[in-house]
């Protein structure tokens, strides 16, 4: 991947997240690696975020690397200025962007005009970084990946989308429940079964979430109003209210399932507190993973993974 964005969670293949989860895994003992020396990360926000902004910055600055925040106000990205002039400077001065956006198109324009890598940190469409952490996660707690069920409950959003390609491109059997009007896009469907028929997985829809839950090892939830969607709160409550993840919904999985939610929560509404805080729930390891996963991430794309595997030889 050096070199290479990731825009997408299908610019990788399954090699190539097996070889960042493995390396991630190993990272978690080695928490300060000088293996990114001078190389610098800019942060381009246009949506706040508590894990995004930490994990990124901390995990680059544990690699010996910096990081540069640029915040709505400061770069104005497609108001004040267009993102192609904005990847074209940027590039000049940093080695890698990640940019968090409202429309994956802005980070497709920032990409094709910026010579140095660029990572989707969450646009409207996907959230790669969340779907391997997610991986990491579950891979940490399951000690394997293919053949399991991860059932997603709840909007078919960006999170639904980036973790329905992730789990079918390494052959996770995905299941996901979701209330008319608010199921997954045809066309990311479409193209996480051509990955499930071709690693030996299924996807299932429902707008059951018990049916979803059956047999589960992983119970997955979202929030049912993103951000920038406030003014349809009130809509989606009703949309969703039968959508929480209870004790019944997590009953009619596998004893030993583990409970996820990319966080910050909704408390009451798509979890319970219960749910969120029993011992099956692993959504702070989650958190916790996002930083070891885009270590990986971040050293691959650099060149620094090569020193990485060196030292460990």
């Amino acid at each position: 991947m050096k070199g290479k964005d990731l825009l997408s969670v299908t610019d990788l293949n399954s090699e190539e997240i097996h070889v960042l989860l493995s390396d991630a895994v190993s990272m978690k003992n080695d928490k300060w690696l000088s293996i990114l020396d001078h190389k610098i990360l800019a942060l381009v926000f246009e949506k706040p975020s508590l894990r995004t902004r930490v994990s990124f910055d901390v995990a680059m600055r544990q690699l010996g690397g910096h990081t540069i925040y640029l915040s709505p106000a400061e770069i104005g990205l497609g108001k004040r200025e267009p993102p192609r002039d904005v990847g074209s400077v940027l590039c000049r001065y940093v080695d890698v962007i990640a940019a968090r956006t409202f429309s994956h198109q802005m980070v497709e324009d920032l990409a094709k005009y910026c010579n140095v890598p660029v990572i989707n940190a969450l646009d409207d469409l996907e959230h790669p970084c969340q779907a391997l952490a997610d991986l990491l996660t579950i891979f940490e707690r399951k000690g394997e990946l293919k053949g399991l069920k991860v059932a997603y409950i709840g909007d078919g959003n960006n999170v639904a989308n980036s973790l329905m390609l992730a789990c079918t491109i390494m052959g996770i059997n995905f299941s996901i429940a979701s209330p008319q009007g608010y199921t997954i896009a045809e066309n990311f469907l479409n193209t996480a079964r051509e990955y499930a028929l071709g690693n030996g997985s299924e996807v299932t829809c429902t707008d059951k979430p018990l049916e979803a839950a059956s047999g589960a090892d992983v119970v997955y939830t979202d929030v049912w109003t993103s951000m920038g969607q406030e003014e349809e709160a009130v809509i989606r409550r009703q949309a969703f209210a039968e959508y929480q993840i209870t004790e019944d919904v997590l009953s009619q999985a596998k004893e030993d399932v583990i409970f996820m939610h990319p966080l910050p929560a909704h408390h009451g509404e798509e979890v319970t507190d219960e749910i969120l805080y029993c011992p099956s729930s692993v959504v702070f390891d989650q958190a916790e993973n996002r930083m070891h996963i885009q270590k990986a991430l971040l050293a691959e794309m650099l060149g620094g993974l090569d020193v990485f595997l060196r030292r460990h030889k």
